[in-house]
């Protein structure tokens, strides 16, 4: 394997000059930089990593601990977080908690003691005892997604009270006056923050949230099938029923089509989270999307800064009702056009 020595050996240069170019330094002529690269190239020369985390106290590594791997959602996230650290010069580790705290907490505490150099979540839950510390400690950490109350690190997120108002001023101008949701954990922010906006604005439309129609699930598929089945076996079953993510959303369609039903004729469908299966479902589902993309490159950006020295602040991004056909928009518009 070559050493720094055969590089400089190589580019006719000195061992410094050789370590500036690797390191990016400016005051390197651009002669001596197009040799020092061409050395690099020949010989195949590859820098030690871990000996220069030690010299320098930084391992250029990030780590991120997403709630669940198999959330497309959260797959998503985790590719433009990895994209956005890569053009950065950052590399990523992920660790999947799998909405599981105590592996959460597995995770960030390996992720620790493999001296990265900041830390991105998204918490399964909101009673971590080791990331308080962790952040009071001087760890660099920014919460994505999800955050945990008290915890004082930037939070990246997307704010999707005026979505969910948007859908329920959407199903109300339908037709539809009885509505249930199927909400997080509420041990998550999100899965509060989600059933009250829900609730506020069925109030603005003189609507009442009744407590049988308010499931809380676990950001899991098992979860949004069975509280469908009890919405259905209601007395007076819910005319729509709107998932706080997209695996409980794809679970209600799974308890719905098991029971002979169909979406949009005998009960609505809208979820929180769009994703690219939503448009080849039949029928089509109405969503809430979050700006993925942007939300994974600010969190990125913002761990960033805090490695760097920077004070970055807390970023909200907006989320949008995407309108399609699970909740009855088709029959609504063929009856106006009659």
């Amino acid at each position: 394997m070559a050493s720094i020595k055969d590089v400089a050996a190589e580019a006719g240069v000195s061992v410094a000059t050789v370590s500036r170019v690797l390191n990016s330094h400016p005051s390197v002529s651009p002669d001596a930089r197009a040799r020092v690269l061409a050395a690099v190239h020949v010989l195949g020369y590859r820098p030690n990593a871990v000996a220069r985390s030690l010299r320098t106290d930084r391992t250029r590594t990030l780590g991120l601990v997403i709630s669940d791997v198999l959330n497309p959602y959260f797959t998503e996230l985790a590719r433009f977080v990895e994209e956005e650290a890569r053009a950065l010069g950052y590399s990523v580790i992920i660790g999947n908690a799998d909405e599981r705290p105590d592996l959460q907490e597995h995770h960030v505490r390996t992720l620790l003691d493999r001296r990265i150099d900041g830390l991105l979540v998204s918490p399964a839950d909101g009673s971590s005892p080791l990331m308080p510390g962790a952040a009071g400690s001087g760890t660099p950490m920014v919460f994505v997604d999800r955050w945990i109350q008290g915890v004082d690190v930037p939070v990246v997120r997307a704010d999707g009270r005026d979505a969910i108002r948007d859908l329920v001023a959407h199903l109300h101008r339908l037709g539809h006056r009885s509505l249930a949701i199927i909400a997080g954990p509420a041990t998550t922010t999100t899965g509060n923050e989600r059933v009250e906006a829900f609730r506020e604005a069925l109030r603005e439309h003189g609507l009442a949230l009744p407590d049988a129609y308010i499931g809380r699930g676990d950001y899991r598929a098992d979860s949004g099938r069975h509280i469908t089945e009890r919405f259905l076996d209601l007395p007076e079953p819910p005319g729509i029923v709107f998932a706080a993510d997209n695996p409980m959303a794809l679970g209600a369609l799974d308890a719905i089509r098991a029971r002979g039903l169909r979406v949009p004729r005998d009960i609505g469908l809208a979820a929180f989270d769009d994703i690219p299966w939503f448009l080849h479902t039949d029928p089509p589902i109405t969503a809430i999307a979050q700006p993925t993309g942007e939300l994974g490159r600010a969190a990125v950006r913002a761990l960033v800064d805090i490695v760097e020295g920077r004070s970055p602040q807390s970023v909200t991004l907006p989320a949008r009702l995407v309108v399609r056909s699970s909740c009855g928009e088709h029959d609504s518009n063929r009856r106006n056009n009659l």
